[in-house]
């Protein structure tokens, strides 16, 4: 190993050298190198390496080059970088693939290697660290992405790209992504041909030696790869994808036509095609002289929407379904939320989607976040506020979002129904999740309903099988309680409660705070509360026994209880919670909680 060690080292000896001549590093500097260099030279041939070790000694070379690069600016000297650059950049290299080659299975570092080389000017080292990971990582199609971009951007040669993406094809053959790139590479090599032809042209130069294929200038390769990919994925969404990719180079209005007719012959039965198909509507010129004026641009405007929506018409005539609708309703809305200065414009926008909405509602087929937007919009008109909020109902009767909306709006409208409709509410949604309608109901009925009439629809809901209502309302049925009998009233809940499980910690401690409320509060009460809590929860509660103690320390206590209470809370106190009683109580002793 030492032999090894110290033949690495000897390697160095000619650019240390060089450093120390040109007056890049002084002595002492090298031979600080040197002994940095041989202490991680031996960590890299050890029986048991470490992966770190690698990437230290990698990052530790990368530095000494960042500090030549500092220091040759500083000095104002740029020669012998064959000499001194380059072998430190042949030894990264060399340790990375080291490393590669025990770690093949780590993508990050093998992108690391990557990195370094097109920081570092070594654009010939890219291909083959590129081809090395894609023969061990063949199932990730970013890889081989980035290996195509990479040919094509940093070494500027398409056929390797297209060499890459046709390998990666072969692993991947439906993967979209692949297709896209390929789809924009080939584009992109079109545009370069097209503008190198240009260039010569316009030098005047012979075009006799130079080849320029008129169907790879047309864009045939691009058409060829959307031919195979349509033909492997048949997705209106990729189609479109694939579309959005063409419009960006402005010499494929053709391939443009070509695939917006294979949209309309062969994805119609998808609703976003009719999406896509509609809001085509909305781009081309304009009117002329009539986009001088505000009202002429919202002429124009209003016009163009109107194309849209006889798209829309026609898609939901052929295909009506959710997803067509949802696509109809949410363009109606998105213009709706667009600002413009014109009140007829907007009319007739809310006009249209109020219109959409029913229709969609009439065909059972509206989702139901738009029944949100449905009641906002209808907010000026109480009585058809309120029908949309009981069609919301009947259209989604198991949704608790759905009825807690429609309940709120029916109670802003101060309908004579709701006592009625909260009980149908409560027989159509999963217990489980009723909880915010119990809520809803309870604040309801105290506002308005007399208080034998809240204190039953608190009783239905102690009733209840799910733990979290039955404990949120005995909470709530102790809260009202005191504010309407005070302290006798929410003692008498209280004890008629304690014993019916489930319960949970703030039922109790709100009892304390009541109990704290008095103009004189009674310790032995606060102590009956405290133990009460305490054998539900002081297994695991250590906050609880702490408030127990500070109550004992307070004006009202007894601090020699406090002994008993410590010794009581380490008994029954389980797992962690003894730890953090323990460092909670001596805090408190040294006066910092």
């Amino acid at each position: 190993m030492a032999e090894v060690v110290q033949y690495r080292i000897e390697e160095r000896i000619p650019e240390l050298e060089q450093l120390e001549r040109v007056g890049l590093f002084t002595r002492k500097e090298v031979k600080s190198i040197i002994k940095k260099a041989t202490a991680l030279e031996y960590k890299l041939h050890r029986l048991i390496v470490k992966k770190e070790d690698f990437i230290a000694y990698i990052q530790y070379e990368i530095n000494v080059l960042e500090l030549i690069k500092k220091r040759r600016i500083h000095i104002n000297y740029h020669f012998k970088r064959e000499e001194i650059e380059y072998p430190i950049i042949h030894r990264i290299n060399s340790i990375f693939k080291r490393a590669t080659k025990k770690w093949k299975d780590d993508v990050q570092l093998w992108l690391s290697h990557v990195a370094f080389c097109k920081k570092w000017g070594t654009k010939g080292q890219i291909s083959k660290v590129f081809s090395a990971m894609l023969a061990i990582h063949p199932d990730k199609p970013a890889l081989w992405i980035m290996a195509a971009k990479s040919e094509l951007e940093d070494r500027n040669s398409s056929e390797n790209a297209r060499h890459l993406f046709l390998r990666a094809l072969r692993f991947h053959p439906k993967d979209k992504k692949v297709y896209q790139e390929y789809f924009r590479m080939e584009l992109l090599h079109c545009e370069k041909l097209k503008k190198q032809k240009k260039e010569l042209e316009d030098a005047e130069m012979d075009l006799g030696e130079y080849e320029f294929s008129p169907e790879i200038l047309a864009g045939k390769l691009a058409e060829l790869v959307y031919k195979d990919a349509t033909g492997k994925i048949k997705e209106a969404e990729f189609v479109i994808s694939l579309l959005n990719i063409a419009a960006i180079f402005d010499f494929t209005k053709e391939l443009q036509e070509s695939i917006l007719q294979d949209l309309n012959s062969n994805y119609t039965d998808e609703s976003l095609t009719w999406d896509f198909m509609a809001k085509r509507q909305l781009e081309g010129p304009g009117a002329g002289e009539e986009l001088h004026s505000a009202k002429g641009r919202a002429s124009d405007i209003s016009r163009r929407e109107e194309r849209c929506c006889q798209v829309y018409e026609e898609g939901v005539k052929s295909l009506s379904t959710e997803p067509m609708w949802t696509c109809y309703v949410a363009f109606c809305l998105e213009r709706l939320k667009r600002r413009t200065n014109v009140q007829e414009l907007t009319e007739k926008r809310q006009e249209r989607l109020l219109r959409v909405l029913q229709r969609a509602h009439d065909c059972s087929l509206l989702k139901e976040n738009y029944y949100k937007n449905w009641i906002l919009l209808s907010a000026g008109d109480a009585e058809g506020a309120a029908s949309v909020a009981m069609a919301a109902t009947q259209r989604y009767s198991q949704s608790v979002s759905m009825w807690s909306l429609s309940l709120q709006t029916l109670m802003q409208l101060g309908s004579g129904d709701v006592g009625r409709l909260f009980k149908d509410a409560l027989t159509h949604v999963n217990p489980k999740e009723s909880l915010p309608l119990w809520q809803l109901q309870v604040q309801w009925s105290i506002t308005n309903q007399t208080p034998e009439e809240t204190e039953a629809v608190f009783k239905r809901g102690l009733l209840s099988a799910v733990a979290a209502v039955a404990m949120e309302m005995k909470e709530r049925y102790l809260d009202w309680s005191y504010s309407i009998g005070g302290y006798k009233k929410a003692r008498k809940t209280f004890t008629s409660l304690e014993e019916d499980r489930p319960l949970s910690k703030a039922f109790f401690t709100r009892m304390i705070e009541i109990e704290k409320e008095r103009e004189t509060p009674k310790m032995n009460s606060l102590r009956d509360y405290y133990e009460r809590a305490l054998q539900e929860f002081g297994t695991s509660d250590d906050d609880l026994w702490l408030q127990y103690i500070q109550e004992e320390l307070g004006p009202l206590g007894r601090p020699e209880n406090c002994g008993k209470i410590h010794w009581r809370a380490m008994k029954f106190l389980e797992g962690e919670s003894v730890e953090r009683f323990i460092s909670k109580y001596t805090l408190l002793q040294t006066g910092h909680l």
